[in-house]
C-alpha cells in the first residue's frame, strides 16, 4: 500500500505506523522489528457474487476442505505468539463463515487487530452491530463503480445498492469503514463519482487498487490501464488527497498493489508538495517497497501459506501440518528466500532501476500472471525509462537505489 495522504499531506493512520516506521527498514520476516507480518486470511472461498477480477476465482458454491473452527482458533493462537499485528479476513466473502466474528473476537483477546475485506452486500443492521461488537478495527467494502458499472463488475444486479446499504449500516453503528476500488478501463471513468460518493456519505478512507493478474484477473488483463491511463488516474488521486489536506479533512487516500506509485509520487512531489519531498523519500526508503513474503503473508481456505493473497501458485507450507510461525521463519524455501533478497533475481529493466529500493521489484504475482515468469519485470510499472534511470532527482546527500537492495 502507498499511503498517499501520509506521504503528500502528512496525516497518519495505524497502517502508516507499520508501513513507514523506522523499525520497518530492512526487515525480512515481519512488518517491523520484533513483529510478524500482516496476514491476509482467506477464511472461505465461497462467495455470494462472481466478480470478473476475483483472484480466488470464487463462486456461490460450497468448497470442501476449509479449516474447521477449532483449527482456525489454534492458528490464531500461533499468530498471536508470533506477534502478528493484523489479520485481514478475506475470502471469497468472509461473512459467509458463520464463525468469522468468533474468530475475530478470539484474535482481539490475543492482541491482534482485525480488518475485514467484504463485498458489503450481507451487512444488514444486525450484522453491522455484531461486527462492531466483535472489535473489528476496519471494514473495507469493495465497490468497482457506481450503480450498473459496479453490478456488471460484481456479476449481480443490485450489488451496488446492497453494498451501499451495508456501508451505511456500518457507519450508523460507529464502525470504521472505507471503500476499495480496483481500477480498469471498465470503470475508471467513474473515479470522480467514487470521490463524490465518499464525500457525500462521509466515508473516511478509500483505497484504489491496481489490477493483479491472478485467478479471474488473468482473464481481464486486456482491460487493465496502460501507462498513460494509469498516470492520469494516479494524478487525479494525488490531487484529491492534496485537496483533502488543504481542507483539513482527515479522509485517508491510498493506492494498492503497485509500488511504482510511490516512486511516481516522489517525483511528482517536487512539484505538488516540494516541502515534503525529503520526508517522502525517507518514508519510502524505510518501507522498501513490495513486501510479499516479508511483511505480508496469506493463508488460504485450505490452510496453505503463500507469500501474498495473489500468489497461490507458490505454497510455502500448510498450517494443518506446521505452525505458521515455523513456516514463515524457515530459510530453506527457495522462493521465500529469494523474495527476501530479490534484487539479483528479478530481470528486465528492474535489474538496473535506480528506484529499486523504493519498490523492491514491484508485484511478482502480476509479473507471473502476465508472463508465466515469477521473476520477470512487473508489466504494471508505468515509469518511463528516463525516470527509472534518473539520479539527479534525489534529495541532496541521498544515495541512488542501485545496489542498495530492499
Amino acid at each position: 500500500m502507498i499511503g498517499v495522504s501520509r506521504l503528500l499531506v502528512g496525516t497518519e493512520s495505524y497502517g502508516d505506523s507499520l508501513r513507514y516506521a523506522p523499525a520497518s527498514r530492512g526487515q525480512t520476516r515481519g512488518t517491523v522489528a520484533g513483529r510478524g507480518p500482516v496476514v491476509v486470511w482467506n477464511i472461505t472461498r465461497s462467495c455470494n457474487l462472481r466478480c470478473v477480477h476475483c483472484y480466488s476465482d470464487s463462486e456461490p458454491l460450497k468448497y470442501e476442505g476449509e479449516l474447521r473452527t477449532e483449527e482456525a482458533l489454534r492458528v490464531v493462537d500461533d499468530l498471536a505468539a508470533f506477534r502478528v499485528p493484523v489479520i485481514l479476513w478475506s475470502g471469497g466473502e468472509p461473512l459467509i463463515r458463520r464463525d468469522l466474528l468468533d474468530l475475530v473476537s478470539h484474535a482481539r483477546e490475543k492482541g491482534i487487530r482485525s480488518t475485514i475485506s467484504t463485498n458489503g452486500t450481507l451487512i444488514d443492521r444486525d450484522m453491522a452491530e455484531r461486527i462492531k461488537a466483535a472489535g473489528v478495527s476496519y471494514v473495507g467494502v469493495s465497490l468497482d463503480g457506481i450503480g450498473e458499472v459496479n453490478d456488471a463488475f460484481r456479476g449481480r444486479r443490485g450489488a451496488f445498492r446492497d453494498a451501499l446499504a451495508g456501508i451505511r449500516n456500518l457507519m450508523d453503528v460507529g464502525q470504521k469503514v472505507g471503500l476499495r476500488f480496483t481500477m480498469t478501463r471498465h470503470n475508471i471513468q467513474t473515479l470522480p463519482e467514487i470521490f463524490a460518493l465518499i464525500e457525500a456519505e462521509g466515508i473516511q478512507r478509500v483505497c484504489f487498487y491496481h489490477l493483479v493478474y491472478s485467478g479471474r484477473g488473468r482473464g481481464v488483463m486486456g482491460e487493465d490501464l496502460d501507462a498513460a491511463e494509469t498516470r492520469r488516474a494516479v494524478d487525479y488521486i494525488f490531487e484529491k488527497a492534496l485537496e483533502y489536506g488543504r481542507q483539513g479533512s482527515p479522509r485517508e487516500v491510498l493506492t494498492v498493489d503497485n509500488h511504482a506509485d510511490g516512486i511516481y509520487l516522489y517525483l511528482r512531489s517536487r512539484e505538488l508538495a516540494p516541502r515534503r519531498s525529503a520526508e517522502i523519500y525517507e518514508l519510502l526508503a524505510r518501507n522498501g517497497g513490495n513486501r510479499s513474503g516479508i511483511a505480508i503473508a496469506d493463508i488460504d481456505f485450505l490452510g496453505n501459506v503463500h507469500p501474498d493473497q495473489f500468489s497461490w501458485n507458490v505454497t510455502l507450507g500448510n498450517v494443518r501440518e506446521e505452525p505458521f510461525s515455523v513456516i514463515w521463519s524457515r530459510d530453506d524455501h527457495p522462493i521465500l528466500e529469494a523474495l527476501r533478497n530479490r534484487r539479483e533475481k528479478i530481470g528486465g529493466r528492474c535489474r538496473t532501476c535506480n528506484w529499486f529500493h523504493f519498490c523492491n521489484g514491484n508485484f511478482r504475482a502480476r509479473a507471473y500472471g502476465a508472463t508465466g515468469d515469477f521473476w520477470a519485470a512487473d508489466p504494471g510499472c508505468y515509469l518511463t525509462d528516463e525516470e527509472i534511470q534518473a539520479t539527479d532527482l534525489l534529495p541532496a546527500g541521498a544515495a541512488a537505489g542501485r545496489g542498495e537492495g530492499a
